[in-house]
């Protein structure tokens, strides 16, 4: 049966030209098929010229007469349908949030086969272990290493303090009005590590089934890093001591006062630490302490920098000296 092409917005001369300029040559060569079919040619000729077969020159002859030249342009697959809707992905990170219930899912913490047998149950969707890990993966959960949490806590206090803008003013709201009026502030987090000779063992990847060794030290001296950092404005401020106290902590305010940018006051948030405080605690006038909430160092962000040492720098080695 023979095919025409009913819309003529372009000669053929045209649809070579338009052709010639395009970079995708799949879009190109439908063109130069269809400039065939408007001059005459036969459709097995014009077909096998621009490398495709009859049935695939009447195909695209008809979505040009549809749609035009617009028709011809190469479409993305939509691909796969989501196994699980939004609002089910929703449910999903919520219900790994919130963590197991021993009484009702038999495990204190959520493994891939719990969550697919849970998956199955709430959304009616049998997917394999791997693919639950692949979901959890696009829901930005990962595996990390839980820390104690202590029983005094007081989650209500630590909800409060996370408004820390109105925290800071109900905590020392002098103390801002007459230091830093009129100036930009900077928030500063600081806090304290201890790192030894006989250090940490950390991960590594190794077949399976193996259990290699690293090496550890038996001696038992101890150095501590101080350490502060701006997010904002991406800048640090660190000290190596051999002690930590009241005078260590004098050094290391000092080193950070010296970090804040000129004409600015930072508000520094630490725990409350001994050494953080007292009448022997000298605080520059550039900042202003702000105690974070009692057992809850999970509020501060540079525990997470003492995390990736441990993992990453400061494990499986063996130091030659205490310096």
């Amino acid at each position: 049966m023979a095919i025409e092409v009913t819309r003529k917005e372009l000669t053929a001369a045209e649809l070579r030209g338009a052709a010639a300029k395009l970079k995708d040559s799949r879009a190109a060569r439908r063109m130069l098929a269809i400039a065939f079919v408007l001059e005459g040619v036969d459709r097995t000729t014009a077909a096998t010229t621009c490398g495709m077969d009859r049935q695939a020159l009447r195909d695209w002859v008809h979505r040009s007469n549809a749609e035009g030249l617009a028709g011809l342009a190469n479409r993305r697959s939509p691909g796969a349908s989501p196994l699980l809707t939004p609002e089910q992905k929703a449910a999903l990170a919520a219900l790994v949030e919130a963590g197991p219930d021993l009484q009702r899912d038999g495990v204190v913490r959520w493994r891939r086969i719990d969550l697919q047998a849970r998956i199955k149950a709430l959304f009616g969707v049998q997917m394999h272990e791997r693919t639950v890990g692949k979901q959890l993966a696009t829901l930005s959960f990962g595996r990390l290493s839980v820390r104690p949490r202590h029983p005094k806590t007081d989650e209500g206090t630590q909800e409060t303090f996370k408004n820390f803008p109105a925290a800071v003013v109900a905590v020392l709201p002098w103390r801002l009005i007459w230091a830093a009026k009129g100036k930009p502030l900077e928030v500063w987090f600081q806090d304290e590590a201890r790192f030894g000779q006989q250090g940490t063992l950390t991960r590594v990847w190794a077949r399976l089934g193996t259990r290699l060794r690293a090496l550890r030290d038996t001696r038992y001296e101890w150095a501590y890093l101080f350490g502060a950092a701006c997010p904002g404005r991406g800048v640090a401020a660190g000290l190596v001591l051999a002690h930590v106290n009241t005078a260590a902590m004098n050094l290391h305010l000092a080193e950070i006062a010296s970090a804040v940018a000129p004409g600015a006051h930072a508000v520094l948030v630490l725990d409350g630490a001994v050494w953080h405080g007292g009448k022997d605690l000298i605080v520059p006038n550039n900042i202003t302490l702000i105690t974070l909430p009692p057992y809850s160092p999970e509020l501060n962000p540079v525990e997470n920098v003492w995390q990736y040492l441990r993992a990453n720098k400061l494990a499986n080695t063996v130091f030659d000296s205490y310096d």
